[in-house]
């Protein structure tokens, strides 16, 4: 993951908004373009509106394998040159795979800016995924799935929690794929995949740097223009199922220590009918996890001392509906039911009692910093107007989450608290540690 240059802008330059300019081809390729000229270096990404949540049952994990194939050649590029020749100009490249999108990208000196067009716009119609290629890439993501999931205990369980938490969402699945499905599907799926979604009125691409719009207008008309468009199926909603009650599993793996997830079903940006709540949601969980000065890591970490470690998560910046989440694990001598009981009172808390003045200041400082911050990298701001838009929103509202963040009050985050964070909401999962199995040898004769 490369993270970008980070230089101070001057006091005096022009706002993001006012560097960003945008542009649509006529086949409906989107082009984002932020000026940034503080180093001669530039980040192009390509941004495909396809992720693990528009697969269908028996094909999980193909848009991350897929992932993987768009390295191994074109007619153009043999299987890996394609990073060697972005490592011979000095860049660096990457690929990743989420739930809504997929993204590419190279980060180059800004005069490069039309090799990475050049290969982009050929591995978007181009792409060859032979049978043999396939064949060793699939060892690759099959190991990736091992190390990652299969042989991490909490890895393993937060896979089943979500799997539990998500009853009618794509988010179901997880985005490397069940393991049966990457056991049984084929080259030829990845292609077909590839070939479904993979055009350019399906994509964005992104370009933040030391670059001058119109000119990367041009590169863009010049080697994206002549690919072709065709329809592509639509976007699935991700709206979950409501909640019939509190739903509770145990996963029993060999483990050192349990951990606690709970789950409550929340709406998105693009699911909620009152966007406020998304920004008072996010309040909520930094009211609860935002530092040393939260109240759980405060009350329950270094206070009660029940817990060795907690965390709460919300964003608010998917597709679809999606969960606001409550992590621990227990002190030793503490048990997960403890635990349980002493998050669930924080949550009462939070619906009984105000957040004072001085912790909705500290979390919007916290939330805000991050968000100024991002404008150090160029990657972060492509990152940013990337993913936005590849969820159906405008890039400006990054901009515009300063503004909401800051509108929120007290009121609003209890409010959201007693209307979302209820039992019926509610997953609940543990990781319950089992002992390694021993393994026996026979003695034969």
């Amino acid at each position: 993951c490369v993270t970008g240059l980070g230089f101070a802008l001057p006091a005096s330059a022009a706002s993001p908004a006012e560097r960003t300019f945008e542009h649509t081809l006529a086949n409906g390729l989107r082009v984002i373009v932020r000026e940034d000229h503080r180093a001669p270096v530039m980040v192009s990404q390509v941004w495909y509106r396809v992720g693990s949540s528009f697969e269908p049952r028996g094909l999980t994990g193909v848009s991350h394998v897929l992932e993987h194939m768009m390295f191994k050649g074109t007619p153009n590029v043999p299987a890996g040159e394609f990073s060697k020749l972005v490592a011979s100009y000095g860049g660096e490249e990457n690929a990743f795979t989420s739930y809504d999108y997929t993204g590419y990208y190279q980060m180059m000196g800004a005069n490069n800016l039309p090799l990475s067009f050049e290969l982009e716009s050929d591995r978007m119609t181009h792409a060859l995924m032979p049978d043999s290629e396939y064949v060793k890439e699939i060892e690759v993501v099959k190991e990736e799935r091992r190390m990652r999931t299969d042989d991490n205990p909490n890895a393993l369980t937060y896979e089943r929690f979500l799997a539990a938490a998500y009853l009618s969402s794509g988010y179901h699945h997880p985005v490397i794929g069940w393991r049966d499905d990457i056991n049984t599907f084929t080259a030829a799926d990845a292609r077909r995949w590839y070939s479904t979604w993979y055009v350019p009125n399906n994509a964005t691409l992104v370009v933040v740097g030391d670059v001058k719009a119109p000119e990367v207008f041009d590169l863009a008309e010049r080697y994206f223009g002549p690919l072709q468009n065709k329809p592509v199926p639509p976007a699935p909603r991700n709206v979950e199922a409501p909640s019939l009650g509190e739903r509770r599993l145990k996963v029993q793996v060999p483990a050192r220590v349990p951990t606690l997830y709970i789950g409550y079903n929340v709406p998105r940006i693009n699911t909620a009918t009152d966007p406020t709540e998304v920004f008072a949601l996010r309040m909520a969980a930094g009211v609860l996890d935002g530092g040393s000065s939260a109240r759980l890591e405060t009350e329950l970490v270094r206070g009660s001392r029940i817990a060795a470690g907690t965390s709460a998560d919300y964003d608010g910046y998917v597709r679809g509906d999606d969960l606001f989440t409550l992590t621990g694990i227990p002190s030793q001598g503490q048990s997960v039911q403890a635990l349980e009981s002493a998050l669930e009172a924080q949550i009462e808390k939070l619906q009984n009692t105000l957040p004072t003045a001085d912790e909705m200041q500290r979390v919007r400082a916290q939330i805000i910093s991050g968000l100024v911050y991002k404008q150090d990298s160029i990657s972060g701001q492509a990152n940013e107007i990337g993913a936005l838009v590849s969820i159906g929103r405008d890039w400006r509202e990054g901009e515009n989450q300063v503004q909401l963040l800051e509108s929120v009050t007290p009121e609003q985050v209890q409010a959201v608290a007693r209307k979302y964070l209820t039992p019926e909401r509610r997953t609940v999962a543990e990781l319950v540690p089992q002992a390694p199995q021993r393994r026996t040898t026979e003695n034969k004769p």
